[in-house]
């Protein structure tokens, strides 16, 4: 599987909705994060444009779009924009093997 970077941002008037949607959001998330497709994930901090970052394992871009599609923060349009991108780990949690001289060399 490969590993995806998934960038939200929020519009500041999704406030209310995504504070009475929270816990099914949470709820989800913590499904994939037990299931092991959601390595890591978060809201970026005070200051910063609304939004989060999750770390998604999936085998392909269209596999991890479907499965965020199924969060209900994106079903209830809470979600300004959603960016997924591949992200190939050089250093980190999980070893590239190999592939560190290829991404070090690009």
């Amino acid at each position: 599987m490969a590993t995806f970077a998934v960038t939200y941002t929020y519009a500041d008037a999704t406030a209310a909705g995504r504070d009475e949607r929270r816990p099914r959001h949470v709820e989800f998330l913590k499904s994939q994060y037990d299931g092991g497709r959601l390595i890591t994930s978060g809201p970026f901090g005070p200051g910063e444009t609304p939004g989060a970052l999750l770390i998604v394992k999936g085998d392909s871009k269209t596999d991890v779009e479907a499965l965020m599609n199924q969060d209900p923060f994106f079903i209830n349009k809470l979600v300004a924009v959603r960016n997924i991108r591949q992200w190939n780990i050089v250093f980190g949690a999980e070893p590239a093997g190999a592939d560190v001289a290829n991404a070090v060399r690009n």
